[in-house]
């Protein structure tokens, strides 16, 4: 569609623009949406862009209950996902370097931040936003222990997450055909100081679900977007800073509740 192609354009034009400037391409990179990344490798390798500039940080991965990542081989993985949507269907000879591809885990999340920052930070946080409000995996709930402390909540990096119940709902509705026992119950993620931290961010809101007219997305779009800026919705920080906020058609229409 139309959205997925100008969320693939706009990631192949930032690669493009660092390679005709001789500089390296950092970008943060979420699974969700994923349908952008397909219509991306095409596009890379059908203007023959080379990628060995590209520098990519995933903003999360699931966990199990111990905080242990997924295995980077598990079919349910972020990991597997990327692959699979994205750099496998990138030309080999094009592709970024295995060693320019880089997973939050439980063994470098604490540090995650400082890998970003030592390739001289991201050009670009690209993500999406959760049905409580989460950026990655970066939970409404965590912003009980900030409480008003906005400060100390920018500052936050990369942990292991605890998933919010509405997340888990959400990933069982998308991934798990609803089956919400398959969703994992912790993940690694990026926090508030890997968003804030990148040159630019550029979200993309495509949670349409069921009929016309449904979408699980349209409240929490409009929360983030105008709602007050505090630690419990984690997206309104994006209120604090320059980002490119794409909605998808159904989710932009207007709230409306009707009980006939």
């Amino acid at each position: 569609t139309q959205f997925y192609s100008r969320f693939a354009i706009d990631i192949v034009e930032r690669v493009q623009r660092a390679s005709q400037a001789g500089r390296k391409c950092v970008l943060i990179l979420p699974v969700g949406p994923v349908p952008q990344y397909a219509i991306a490798a095409e596009m890379i390798n059908r203007l023959n862009l080379s990628c060995r500039h590209l520098v990519t940080f995933n903003m999360d991965e699931y966990a199990n209950e111990r905080g242990e990542t997924a295995p980077p081989d598990w079919e349910g993985s972020f990991a597997t996902s990327m692959r699979k949507s994205f750099f496998a269907r990138i030309r080999e000879d094009l592709r970024p370097l295995d060693a320019n591809i880089h997973f939050p885990t439980h063994r470098n999340i604490d540090a995650y931040h400082e890998q970003i920052e030592d390739e001289g930070g991201a050009d670009c946080c690209y993500g999406g936003i959760g049905w409580c409000g989460h950026i990655a995996f970066w939970e409404s709930h965590l912003g009980l222990e900030f409480g008003d402390d906005l400060a100390a909540y920018r500052r936050a990096h990369g942990r292991i997450v605890e998933l919010n119940p509405m997340t888990i709902m959400q990933n069982a509705l998308h991934t798990f055909s609803g089956d919400w026992s398959w969703v994992p119950p912790k993940a690694a993620s990026i926090g508030p100081r890997e968003v804030l931290g990148a040159r630019d961010r550029s979200f993309w809101l495509d949670g349409e679900c069921g009929g016309p007219g449904m979408s699980w997305q349209r409240f929490i779009a409009r929360l983030v977007a105008h709602g007050p800026v505090n630690t419990l919705v984690p997206g309104s920080i994006l209120q604090e800073t320059s980002c490119g906020y794409h909605v998808l058609g159904g989710v932009a229409q207007d709230v409306t509740i009707d009980f006939s």
